[in-house]
């Protein structure tokens, strides 16, 4: 592999980065599935994998497959796994063995697919790849994306370096508020993500403005029920 080959794998989703929903795969039973069928409405973790590679995708797949089991969200109820194949070369079969015992059946789909299917949905979120036909082999990034119900990518994050904590935050941006609940909600309003290092931190300045207005807010309401009960006791005098 050439060096200006290797400079072409890189992974940079642009700002309005949007997998085509109406794409079409291939289901580990053979039957036809789109974008928006695997979507199925909910926040999504999308994982490209070359179902052949053991040693990146292999150890990849198992620290999601374990940042999701200590997320707190459950799939199929709260988001969907998408795992696609990146070289149309490798079958079913292949797929098959990659991911068993790795993922469960709710709320996923391990999904292969035309040269031109791949091509396209790599293309929409930025992943680029390119192959060593020295090694018969793909060199490609270590990342994934999490992507809305609509289609569109919310937060890149490295496969390798993947917390329970940064995954359950992505995928609860990419709901919008809409899993997780009020506590969800709140630690969306606590974290900011640092897309330098792909992770999110406390945000202490929203912290403490949201203290900040809570204690005045408190007190304004303390000094005005002060003041109701001045004027009733200066009336009944």
């Amino acid at each position: 592999m050439t060096e200006q080959e290797i400079g072409r794998v890189a992974f940079d989703p642009r700002a309005d980065a949007h997998v085509p929903l109406a794409l079409q795969f291939t289901g580990l039973d053979g039957r036809p599935v789109s974008i928006v069928d695997a979507i199925a409405g909910r926040p999504t973790l999308l994982i490209p994998a070359d179902f052949t590679c053991r040693q990146i995708c292999g150890p990849a797949l198992t620290i999601a497959s374990s940042a999701l089991q200590q997320s707190g969200l459950a799939a199929g109820r709260d988001y969907s796994l998408v795992i696609v194949g990146i070289d149309p070369r490798d079958s079913r079969d292949d797929a098959r063995r990659f991911t068993e015992g790795q993922i469960g059946q709710a709320g996923t789909s391990v999904l292969t697919g035309s040269h031109e299917a791949v091509r396209t949905l790599l293309d929409s979120i930025g992943y680029h790849i390119a192959f060593d036909r020295s090694r018969d082999a793909i060199s490609h990034p270590a990342a994934f994306v999490t992507l809305a119900p609509d289609g569109h990518v919310v937060r890149s994050l490295s496969s390798l370096a993947l917390q329970p904590a940064d995954l359950r935050l992505a995928l609860l941006e990419a709901g919008d508020g809409r899993i997780g609940g009020l506590p969800g909600r709140i630690a969306l309003l606590c974290y900011g993500f640092d897309a330098v290092h792909g992770i999110y931190t406390s945000r202490i300045a929203t912290i403490l403005q949201l203290m900040g207005a809570a204690t005045v807010a408190a007190m304004a309401g303390l000094i005005g029920l002060l003041l109701v009960r001045g004027k009733r006791r200066g009336a009944s005098a």
